[in-house]
């Protein structure tokens, strides 16, 4: 696949330096607690399961597509006790000028993104608002902060997502339940930014130009950031998007 339909920002080529000191310790323990993380095999998936089963959590690794629209609801369904959810999605970031866009391209990116995100979420509320508690962690992508030509569909379907977290963050805040988003971009992955990928000198060149930190970060840092998102030190963060970017992308 090219590197451009890769998604991301990322254009055709290699990668840039990546943080490769050993990962330390996961920050805090979840020992006992039931994590469902969606698309394990995909984007994210693999570091966040490694990451909190070393921190002690029961993981559902789930590995389907999600794109039918009764699939969220079986994967909740025979996940049975979910503590945590980590929406883990993944879809390429075609480069397709605006007016070029088709209406599959448009309607797939909210197929794989923003649909299953409302899905997933909807069939696991009603257990955790019962229960007074709960997370949900949503992977989603910088892209929609710091706008980049000519990913338009899956730019505005990542903007979606975090939206959709936003107003439900704010409407089960006050039931005991956490929903968050990380958007993040620069990080390595088996989506966006491969390990084989890293080593053209053009895409070291543009990560330095455009990402103040000069570098990808490794897989396992943005899995520390869901894991504190899924633990107790995250208890008063309600509805946000938090940009996982190396500076390139913020909120304001």
């Amino acid at each position: 696949m090219p590197a451009h339909d890769r998604g991301e920002s990322a254009p055709a080529g290699g990668g840039s330096q990546v943080a490769r000191a050993g990962p330390p310790p996961p920050g805090q323990r979840l020992d006992g607690v039931r994590v469902l993380v969606t698309r394990a095999q995909a984007y994210m998936g693999p570091a966040i399961v490694e990451r909190f089963a070393l921190a002690g959590a029961e993981v559902v690794a789930d590995q389907r597509t999600l794109t039918a629209p009764e699939a969220a609801s079986a994967v909740v369904d025979d996940a049975g006790h979910v503590d945590v959810l980590v929406a883990n999605l993944d879809a390429p970031a075609r480069r397709v000028r605006a007016h070029e866009i088709d209406d599959q391209a448009w309607l797939g990116a909210f197929d794989e993104l923003v649909h299953p995100l409302m899905r997933l979420v909807r069939a696991v509320l009603p257990q955790m608002l019962a229960r007074g508690r709960g997370k949900v962690v949503a992977v989603t992508s910088a892209t929609p902060l710091r706008p980049v030509a000519p990913v338009t569909a899956y730019a505005t379907a990542r903007g979606a997502q975090h939206v959709f977290v936003q107003h439900v963050g704010v409407e089960v805040a006050a039931r005991g339940v956490n929903v968050n988003a990380i958007a993040q971009n620069f990080v390595e992955n088996p989506a966006y930014f491969p390990p084989g990928a890293l080593d053209d000198p053009r895409m070291r060149a543009w990560v330095e130009a455009v990402n103040p930190s000069g570098r990808l970060a490794a897989p396992w840092e943005s899995a520390e950031l869901a894991l504190f998102l899924s633990g107790p030190g995250s208890d008063f963060l309600h509805g946000q998007v938090i940009p996982f970017a190396g500076g390139s992308a913020v909120n304001v």
